[in-house]
Formats: C-alpha cells, structure tokens, sequence
C-alpha cells in the first residue's frame, strides 16, 4: 500500500511552510484548506493522518527544540522525526519523543548510522538529503552518489530510506521520475519520497515505478491531495 506521509516542519512551536529548504524564509502556514491555525497539534487533530514526519527546525538550527510538542503529537499518530542527528545522543533523544528516528546525511555520519542501527534496527529511516542534485553531507564516508548510498544502505537492517530533495520542497515542482526510478531498482529498503509532490497524479507516477510512499505538505495544504488518502482508517 502506497504511503502518503503528513509533513510538519516546526519552527518556534508552529507548523511553517517549507520553501527550497531556505530555512530562514519559511513563515507560519496561511491559507490552508484543512486548517486556519499554525498550532501542529491542532493541524494534526484537523488532518488525523496516519503517519506524519516532523523536522524540528530549531534543534536542526541549533536554536532551541520541540521536543515536548513533538513528544504530544507522538501521542495522536504514528511520527517520525528528524531533529539533524549528528551523535547517539541526538538518536536517543529522538527515540524517546517518536517512534522512528530519521537521520539525515545532512547531519549524520556513516558511522552514526551504523550504530543507530545496532541499537534501534528499524526505527532508524536514514534520509539522503539533496538540494540542486547534489547529495548534502559533510561526512567523507556518505561523500558518493545517491545511487552508491543506496547500495550501501542494503547492508543495514533500517525502516525506510528517505529521498529528501530541498530544493524542490514546497514549490510544486514535480517529481523526477528516472532518478527515482533508478534508486527503487537499487534499493532493498522502502523508498520515500520528500519534495515537489504535486497532486494525485505524481502519486500515480510514483507508485508506478515503486517508490512505496510520499511526504507531502503543501498538497494537502491546498486540497491538491484529498485529505481521506492520508487519514486514519
């Protein structure tokens, strides 16, 4: 079953619109159609999604956290949460507000991802963050390609590999089928998908190929994505 994943992006206790990964432009969310507030916990007990993933942008900032109102919507939904892991310490706390711990190569290194697994198996989603088709890292371990990483990840006993593209959240883009396409072929894991989701008919296109599931905010937010594809059952 194709999974459709609710997007919180929190910054200073609001859910924010998340544009290109230019985190100190993103502003409250306005003009939902699901919800006329900012406050996650009442846009969750608006959506009632199934799954939802949240990055909390204050911790990833080095700013402050979410944690309590992380661990609150925990509570509603199933959640995962990605708070820019960059030691155990980080992947400890995470697991203790959220069910699955997502770590970014972003943050992360190969060798943190090694021992989060050994610890949390498949609580741990590992996210190949990428802006303008280049993988963001600054570890010399995850310095390759996307499709190497993939082959890597094969070897660790992870939940779900995450394909996070910042520079197409937020904007509608669309998704890009062939490079998709070639990370599913590789893949032994589920891939998820974060970024330029447009409607109904990418979903389509994305399951058509086999990407297993979708992390989608602003369609939902516009009504692009009904919002009984994404609710508890």
């Amino acid at each position: 079953m194709f999974r459709i994943i609710f997007v919180l992006d929190i910054f200073e206790g609001k859910a924010v619109h998340a544009i290109k990964g230019e985190r100190s432009k993103y502003k409250p969310v306005r003009g939902s159609r699901v919800c006329d507030s900012a406050a996650p916990l009442e846009i969750v007990s608006a959506v009632k999604p199934t799954e939802v993933y949240i990055a909390d942008l204050d911790r990833l900032q080095h700013r402050g956290n979410n944690f309590e109102l992380i661990g609150a919507v925990s509570k509603k939904t199933a959640t995962m949460v990605d708070i820019g892991a960059a030691g155990m310490g980080d992947v400890e706390t995470a697991a203790e507000i959220a069910g699955t711990v997502v770590i970014g190569t972003e943050t992360a290194s190969l060798e943190l991802i090694k021992k989060a697994v050994e610890k949390f198996g498949k609580r741990i989603n590992v996210s190949i963050d990428m802006k303008n088709g280049r993988m963001l890292t600054q570890d010399s371990g995850l310095m390759v390609e996307p499709e190497e990483l993939v082959r890597m990840l094969n070897d660790y006993d992870i939940g779900d590999i995450i394909v996070l593209d910042l520079g197409r959240v937020g904007t509608g883009m669309g998704v890009d089928i062939d490079f998709l396409g070639r990370l599913v072929r590789i893949s032994e894991h589920s891939i998820l998908l974060g970024g330029g989701v447009r409607d109904m008919d990418d979903i389509e296109e994305l399951k058509g190929i086999g990407v297993s599931g979708a992390l989608v905010a602003t369609a939902i937010h516009s009504g692009a994505i009904p919002l009984e594809i994404i609710r508890k059952t």
